[in-house]
């Protein structure tokens, strides 16, 4: 059974700093490439960040990209998402995901395997 487990979640100012953690358990953590989606009150889930299952490829979504930074330690089984100068909309469940495909990472329905999600919350 694959799980994907995440961390690091909580409560930051405006300009803060976060870095969110996902560790993967029951699969060749190597052969899946990772992403990071988001899901705010109201609103879809959205695609965040995406690393391949090399680590030699990234993918972000323009609201993020200049502040945040996905990388992957595949000796630990983890991904991290870490979420520097962070904004009021920036607030939402934050969710870990795995694909065996190494294109199209940033739509959710080439994902098969997803966690539950951390709470990451930005006050103003």
């Amino acid at each position: 059974q694959v799980q994907l487990v995440e961390s690091g979640g909580g409560l930051v100012q405006a300009g803060g700093s976060l870095r969110l953690s996902c560790a993967v358990s029951g699969h060749t953590f190597s052969s899946y490439s990772m992403g990071w989606f988001r899901a705010a009150p109201g609103n879809e889930r959205e695609f965040v960040a995406a690393i391949s299952w090399s680590g030699g490829r990234t993918v972000y979504a323009d609201s993020v990209k200049g502040r945040f930074t996905i990388s992957r330690d595949n000796a630990k089984n983890t991904v991290y998402l870490q979420m520097n100068s962070l904004k009021p909309e920036d607030t939402a469940v934050y969710y870990c995901s795995a694909t065996r495909s190494n294109y199209d990472l940033n739509r959710s329905q080439v994902y098969f395997y997803w966690g539950q999600g951390t709470q990451v919350t930005v006050s103003s």
